[in-house]
């Protein structure tokens, strides 16, 4: 019996599980050879773009690198000329998050808005730090979006889909829809940003970037769903991430044993989420795995407690998260214009 069947996986499924997990090994496996400062976006990227687009294309390639060369251009030039001046900054932020999630709502340039609304996010918000590398962490940021298309038409070569798919049609959606849409996320995401800068939370990227991937959905009843499935999926991905170092204990630093127990875990996540067919469980321990292993690399760190202050965080910021996303959902509503209604 193959593979696939024997894990109750259709052969596209089992091929994109494949692309995913030996896509996150190959960043790792790159930005810890290279030794770059910022290893998040090597580990994290592959599971975000091979994870969303099932079926890859130029039309998503061009718009994955797309998104991280706008980003870098924006946050140098606005951070840069108003990062002293928070007054002119919010509002800077909001609209840019509000191109976003319109991209994000319209449909054709999903993830345009997608992966430029989670990096411009965690760009703008360190390079408000003076101490922060920021120069580094761009140069990473782009490196990364580039590595991650090379390897993702090199995986999608080594392991194509066997059932060609029309893609799919932007989503139908009223004006108001549209309007709640946008008005929500950039708003929420706004809220988030300035939260994590005002309270000086540079050591909370996970979860400033769950408060990020909770709008998504960009409606309140698709935040709520996805807030219980990434509290699930973190608290998975948490415990197998410190099953590994405790396992290979003082060996955590060699990557010729960390990386076949690292693609193990992600092809374990990768198989949970094609199966779920959303950003559920699965999707949300395949990022949490990507971040640890991505931003916690060296043996000398302190897993127990990294884990600990992961899963606590992102509690937190799912549960604050849902309360301000309840509450900006229905002073929305309270308008004809930009009211949600489902039919």
């Amino acid at each position: 019996m193959a593979a696939h069947d024997a894990l109750s996986l259709t052969q596209d499924q089992f091929r994109q599980c494949l692309r995913i997990s030996l896509g996150s090994l190959i960043g790792f496996g790159f930005a810890h050879l290279t030794q770059w400062s910022t290893g998040l976006f090597f580990c994290v990227y592959p599971v975000l773009l091979l994870g969303m687009v099932p079926r890859f294309s130029t039309h998503a390639s061009l718009q994955f690198v797309a998104a991280s060369l706008v980003n870098v251009v924006e946050v140098y030039v606005l951070a840069g000329m108003f990062g002293d001046q928070p007054l002119l900054m919010t509002p800077l932020a909001w609209s840019l998050f509000a191109i976003r999630f319109y991209c994000m709502a319209s449909g054709r340039f999903f993830l345009f808005g997608a992966n430029g609304l989670v990096s411009s996010s965690v760009l703008f918000h360190f390079a408000s730090y003076p101490d922060m590398d920021f120069g580094g962490m761009a140069k990473a940021n782009v490196t990364a979006s580039l590595l991650t298309v090379a390897v993702a038409w090199l995986l999608c070569g080594l392991f194509p889909p066997k059932q060609a798919a029309a893609p799919p049609s932007p989503p139908q959606k009223s004006p108001e829809q549209l309007r709640h849409q946008v008005l929500l996320g950039s708003t929420v995401a706004t809220v988030s940003f300035l939260v994590f800068q005002i309270f000086d939370l540079r050591d909370s990227l996970s979860a400033q970037v769950t408060t990020l991937l909770m709008l998504f959905p960009m409606t309140y009843a698709g935040a709520l769903q996805y807030g219980r499935a990434r509290a699930v999926g973190v608290l998975l991905g948490c415990n197998a991430a410190l099953l590994i170092q405790l396992l290979l204990y003082d060996w955590y630093s060699n990557w010729l044993l960390v990386g076949p127990l690292y693609w193990v875990a992600l092809m374990f996540f990768a198989r949970r989420h094609v199966r779920e067919g959303v950003s559920g469980v699965g999707f949300a321990g395949a990022t949490t795995i990507a971040v640890i292993f991505g931003q916690y690399l060296l043996p000398q760190q302190d897993a127990i407690y990294q884990t600990l202050y992961r899963f606590s965080s992102i509690t937190v910021a799912v549960m604050v998260a849902l309360t301000v996303i309840y509450i900006v959902h229905k002073m929305l509503n309270l308008l004809p214009a930009t009211r949600y209604t489902v039919s």
